[in-house]
């Protein structure tokens, strides 16, 4: 693997009291930041549930000098970054990433935010609507009444079994009491004292110790205050009850007196439980054909105490011997549990995570920052967590399961337990001794950057296989261990289907990228006899809301098959089909950034690569043609629409238009359809690749707006356009220009963009130097030019594809067949 330079990291407190940890990486392309306010839901008075939540959002509405298009979101939006806020029970976190040009400017603008919030009650009144809508959503969701269930034998007075989702009826904004609880909520938590701040980026130490310091003294001072400790978790016996989801097996421990650090102790033990090596908890219920998955996750950890959920996704024949898991769970546990010291996992342990962190992102690496605060590059578990970890599985025992406890245990479950085995793929690999030729139809393409320790692989097949989604879904089922492992080794690997096509994806560290193509290639054609009889017993993919439905079905319906069926159906599967596929499959395939030796490794993996080589497979996509309305059905009562407008011409130039039109309506369509028409909490628009074609999407769900009417204001929002460019014309519209073409380099683009990028280009029928060429065509741009793209859009001359979870509005929508 390629020297990758260390981080370098500081820490300082400034003449505030505001804490502040620094860290440079020099191989990072965007800058970061993450803030924690030690203040969240459970910390707000009981008669007002939501205050914590709801004053979050104020924030973001700005301040008096940057309010409307120059507050921190559009700012963000503008300049191509992403944004968010989380209020848990403890914590509420602020956290950004951006281009590094563009990250003072979004620094300032949080810090003035969180100390200068503008608090009028007009728009209070205005964000509570839109808090409204979340809670309507939050009420119907099947994961939200789960979460309420896993917690429901705690003890009545502590506040996780309080109501704190924050509704009209819970923040009466009018009221002078809720003012002075807001007002107080604020100036005792939103200060220095309660509040740390991490930065991550390729900057010097210097110039973020600089930044943190311009802006982070805009906080007001303050004192740390000390929080009452919570009541007990449990204060009764509790009276079991019966499971509420038939598909999952829930055993929750609510875990008390937890001396030292659990987070990193919870998340090594989750690491092991859930690891797919032989020997293992999950390996063995596999084997026995009751349990498609396995993971651990705390729902509460907060002053020594701890609620850990283990949850066992059931096959259909795992759904009756719920016994039998659990008593087999309890007992890895115990065996886990006798190998205290755990020192070669330890080891493991701490391979791992510099793993993770040699390709995770700057957002990312600031908030793991955040959350691990004062601890620097410390990857290793130290003895308060070990601590800790000894006394949480001390107390994971049968008679602690809070929903079926199990009194008494069978003497033996007859399993030989072994402890997970090092990550082949975290070790160098063999090379081949002899060169091999490039395969004619993979693409190879060269950062033109200095070595990097990074790169990607795509290998695509036609095979025929639309109607072929339970055959998808096995072979998919059969690369999640390898997939774990991947994951573990610093590489994201991914298997999809789109129409007729498979794609594999590989991205991260280059070192081990060989290796597990080649693994992947075998279980991708040889799966064995068990994986073909577990196949039966895989259930359906989770529900997702609405607009999530939409947006993975957006791919395929793109391309036409609107009738693909996405969660599969029954289909007789045999090793026969399979092996008939890939003999009549062709491929094809491009690398991003792979060195000389990682290439010649994989061209060696590639003489065993299934179906024929096809140096003609990327064709574009034929263009759309009309108003398509496609009608997805979804579990929910809420509606849900997404328009996705193609990109009118081939030309680069037009590919430049189209996404400066999404760079200039993404912050006006978000402000018109959330925050002055308050249609609902799921608002966004933006540039797309999909499937070789790009354009622009927009997308709305509503709990209360017809589907005619959310149509109607996205329709009207559109026929403002050609205003919105002709008000950034001249000086403004060339910064807009150079801010997008600035971003649009393959030098400052993050490897995993970037591929995606060359990819769906591609696709789309473009050479390899796509992202070059973009980036000189936005130098390229005039009012007249996007003026007529605005015009081309408004006709949907390269047409429109409408997907809802109703049927069409009107008759002006072709149905899709």
């Amino acid at each position: 693997m390629q020297d990758v330079a260390p981080p370098e990291f500081a820490s300082l407190e400034l003449e505030n009291g505001l804490r502040v940890q620094l860290r440079h990486d020099p191989r990072l392309k965007r800058a970061a930041a993450a803030l924690r306010v030690a203040a969240g839901s459970h910390d707000v008075d009981p008669a007002w549930p939501g205050l914590a939540h709801f004053l979050e959002h104020l924030f973001f509405l700005g301040t008096a000098r940057y309010h409307d298009e120059q507050a921190l979101m559009p700012f963000v939006q503008r300049h191509g970054g992403q944004l968010n806020a989380s209020t848990r029970e403890r914590t509420t976190d602020f956290f950004f990433e951006l281009p590094v040009e563009s990250f003072p400017g979004a620094l300032d603008r949080l810090c003035e935010m969180l100390a200068q919030p503008r608090l009028d009650r007009e728009y209070q009144l205005r964000e509570r609507e839109v808090l409204h809508a979340e809670f309507i959503a939050w009420s119907r969701d099947p994961q939200a009444r789960h979460q309420q269930w896993l917690t429901a034998p705690l003890s009545a007075n502590h506040p996780l079994r309080a109501f704190h989702a924050g509704n009209r009826y819970s923040l009466p904004v009018p009221r002078q009491a809720f003012q002075q609880h807001l007002l107080a909520f604020y100036q005792g938590f939103y200060h220095s004292g309660q509040m740390t701040l991490s930065l991550a980026g390729p900057q010097p130490l210097e110039e973020l110790h600089a930044l943190a310091t311009k802006s982070g003294g805009q906080l007001p001072a303050g004192q740390p205050r000390i929080r009452p400790p919570c009541p007990p978790l449990l204060d009764a016996p509790w009276q079991p009850l019966p499971p509420e989801d038939e598909t999952r097996l829930n055993l929750v421990f609510a875990c008390q007196d937890i001396p030292g650090d659990s987070a990193p102790a919870v998340d090594f033990l989750a690491t092991w439980l859930a690891s797919t090596q032989p020997g293992g908890l999950l390996a063995e219920l596999q084997r026995r054909e009751l349990v498609e998955a396995v993971s651990l996750v705390p729902l509460y950890q907060f002053d020594g105490q701890v609620v850990l959920n283990i949850e066992f996704k059931l096959t259909a024949t795992g759904q009756q011997p719920r016994r039998t898991i659990t008593e087999l769970c309890l007992d890895w546990l115990e065996f886990f549990q006798s190998h205290d010291d755990w020192q070669g996992l330890r080891e493991e342990y701490q391979l791992l995570r510099q793993r993770r962190q040699l390709v995770s992102t700057a957002l990312q690496l600031a908030r793991h920052d955040s959350e691990h605060f004062g601890q620097g590059n410390a990857l290793a578990l130290a003895p308060p967590a070990l601590s800790a970890l000894r006394a949480l599985l001390g107390q994971m025992r049968g008679d602690t399961i809070l929903h079926q406890p199990l009194a008494a245990l069978r003497a033996d479950t007859g399993v030989k337990w072994r402890l997970p085995q090092r990550n082949r793929f975290l070790r160098p690999s063999r090379r081949p001794a002899q060169p091999v030729a490039r395969p004619a139809c993979l693409d190879s393409i060269d950062t033109a950057q200095p070595a990097s320790h990074e790169g990607c692989v795509y290998l695509r097949w036609r095979v025929k296989s639309a109607q072929r989604s339970g055959l998808w879904r096995l072979l998919d089922h059969n690369l999640l261990k390898l997939r774990e492992e991947a994951s573990q080794a610093g590489v994201q690997l991914s298997f999809s289907s789109l129409g007729d096509h498979w794609q594999l994806r590989l991205c991260g560290v280059q070192e081990p990228l060989a290796a597990l193509v080649e693994q992947a290639l075998e279980n991708l054609t040889q799966p064995s006899p068990e994986v073909w009889r577990q196949a039966a017993q895989l259930n359906a993919p989770a529900a997702l809301i609405p607009i999530r439905e939409l947006l993975q079905r957006l791919p395929e319906h793109s391309l036409g098959y609107y009738q693909t069926p996405l969660r599969g159906r029954d289909e007789h599967l045999q090793p026969a089909m399979l092996q008939r596929l890939w003999s009549e499959a062709r491929w094809d395939g491009m690398t991003l950034g792979l060195s000389p030796s990682v290439a010649q490794a994989l061209n060696a993996v590639l003489l065993k690569m299934p179906g024929r080589q096809d140096t003609a497979l990327c064709q574009p996509p034929l263009p759309l043609h009309g108003r398509t309305w496609s009608q997805v059905a979804t579990d929910s009562n809420e509606q849900a629409l997404l328009l996705f407008c193609p990109t009118a011409g081939d030309q680069i130039i037009d590919q430049a238009a189209w996404q400066m039109l999404a760079q200039l309506s993404q912050a006006a369509f978000y402000r018109r359809m959330r925050v002055e028409l308050q249609l609902g909490y799921a608002v966004f628009s933006g540039f797309r690749q999909v499937a070789g074609r790009s354009g622009l999407l927009f997308g709305v769900q509503s709990p209360s707006t017809s589907m005619a009417d959310i149509l109607e204001h996205v329709q009207v929002f559109l026929h403002t356009l050609p205003g919105l460019i002709r008000a950034c014309s001249g000086p403004a519209l060339a910064n807009e220009c150079r801010d997008l073409a600035a971003r649009t380099s393959l030098a400052d683009m993050e490897l995993g963009l970037a591929a995606d990028s060359l990819w769906q280009a591609r696709l789309a029928g473009h050479s390899s130097d796509f992202i070059d060429q973009l980036r000189k065509a936005f130098g390229r741009l005039r009012t007249d030019i996007l003026l007529h793209a605005a015009q081309q859009l408004l006709e949907a001359q390269a047409g429109w594809l409408c997907l809802a979870n109703q049927p069409p509005v009107d008759t002006t929508w072709q149905v899709a067949q």
